[in-house]
């Protein structure tokens, strides 16, 4: 009997010994201190870091493994603040709204999902689409669909006629009257249902059109699209419920209007002033450039039936302007939060965004603790952002350093989340 007990404890104790990877890298970068280390070794059990130690360190037992990366440069997996993950543009955007079943829209974002998370980009935050996001970040997260881990908005909040305004572009028997749970509001006391009808449906953060778009079937691309007191009420219940906020923001008045509500980041923030970046600076207040979307709307706009007759003189007039005040907003000191706006440009292109960056004067460096540590901290999220213990193992690697060359970021050879390898 004292031999069978001993053989069944010494089987629970043999399963009881988790499995741990060990990977070990050439060079690793820390986002905690914005510093190349050379050699290091990274353990992990389960889904988390468990150890990073200076040296390749050998595993421990014959059940561990090992990933040799010793002529990659690995980083931790990056985080994009602005996505559409539910589509991406092309010349038939405009009438697929009225072809396509919710069904469809959620078999395509699947496709979408895996590319992002393939490019290297394990934790997005999607900022705004018909509420399949809602359905495909909890696919993923059951394990269903393969993706980065998602921060959604579900549908983003616009005024009647405003950039989100889900009915632009219709005919007058097809608008209707959206309302706060469409997104649609028009009073302080519609801009506090609205956001807690995004809180019921499951959203993680609030996304409001501060002022006309590009994209959007209407002629005002900037001027401002809610009142003061619309923008003070949606923070603060947004707040209540412990939601971050964003705001599209391209002209000056509404963009201004947001950081002074307290909006947490300004997205695209096109014709910005060195008044708003004071402003952003003394609250605190992200800016999410978004200079990839910029530069891919300007270019598609010059084929003629890519975009509707009303989108073109918006998209030539605002997207080769992003790039120049992304340049001079970083100068000047505001708070740079990597965002790209993929979906208006193809999923998986992210990480052109990084060579747009370095190329308006922000340091290889600085560009990439904008897309991991400090993308962590806006999202108030503790658990990724760095290759530290007791963080997720969202882990990636490059072929090269990209310190010395960033644009080895848009083809990263090696990709974990939640230590599963999807790349190697």
């Amino acid at each position: 009997m004292k031999k069978i007990l001993l053989t069944i404890s010494l089987l629970f104790s043999t399963y009881l010994i988790a499995q741990s990877t060990y990977i070990h890298c050439g060079k690793l970068i820390d986002t905690n201190n914005g510093k190349v280390l050379k050699e290091m070794t990274i353990v992990i059990t389960d889904t988390k870091i468990t150890a990073v130690k200076k040296g390749y360190i050998q595993a421990v037992s014959d059940q561990d493994k090992t990933i040799n990366l010793k002529n990659k440069t690995v980083l931790p997996g990056l985080i994009d603040m602005h996505v559409h993950i539910e589509g991406e543009y092309d010349k038939y955007s405009y009438t697929n709204r009225f072809s396509l079943d919710e069904v469809d829209v959620a078999f395509k974002s699947t496709v979408f999902a895996k590319r992002t998370l393939l490019a290297g980009f394990t934790t997005v935050r999607d900022l705004g689409g018909s509420g399949v996001n809602i359905s495909l970040r909890n696919a993923i997260n059951k394990g269903i669909v393969i993706g980065p881990r998602i921060y959604t908005a579900g549908k983003a909040i616009a005024t009647t006629g405003g950039h989100a305004d889900p009915t632009n572009g219709v005919r007058k028997e097809l608008r209707g009257n959206p309302g706060p749970k469409e997104g649609v509001i028009n009073s302080p006391a519609d801009a506090r249902k609205a956001v807690r009808q995004r809180y019921k449906n499951g959203a993680d953060v609030i996304k409001i059109t501060a002022t006309g778009g590009v994209l959007s079937v209407a002629k005002d691309g900037s001027g401002p699209q809610f009142t003061m007191e619309e923008l003070t009420e949606i923070v603060k219940t947004a707040n209540d419920y412990g939601m971050i906020t964003a705001a599209h923001a391209h002209g000056a008045e509404g963009m201004k209007r947001a950081v002074l509500a307290g909006i947490t980041t300004i997205e695209h923030g096109t014709l910005m002033t060195d008044e708003i970046m004071d402003l952003m600076k003394q609250k605190g207040t992200y800016y999410v450039p978004t200079i990839t979307a910029g530069k891919y709307v300007a270019e598609k706009a010059a084929i003629k039936g890519f975009y509707p007759a009303l989108v073109v003189p918006k998209a030539l007039a605002i997207g080769p302007k992003i790039q120049n005040t992304f340049g001079l907003a970083y100068k000047k000191g505001v708070p740079i939060a990597f965002g790209t706006d993929a979906g208006v440009f193809p999923h998986g292109e992210n990480a052109k965004e990084f060579g747009y960056m370095v190329e308006a004067g922000m340091s290889p460096i600085k560009a990439i603790l904008s897309a991991t540590s400090v993308n962590a901290k806006v999202l108030k999220n503790n658990t990724i952002g760095s290759i530290s213990v007791g963080r997720l193992a969202d882990i990636i690697a490059t072929d090269e350093d990209p310190t010395q060359n960033i644009h080895t970021l848009e083809n990263v050879s090696f990709v974990m989340k939640n230590g599963v390898v999807y790349k190697e």
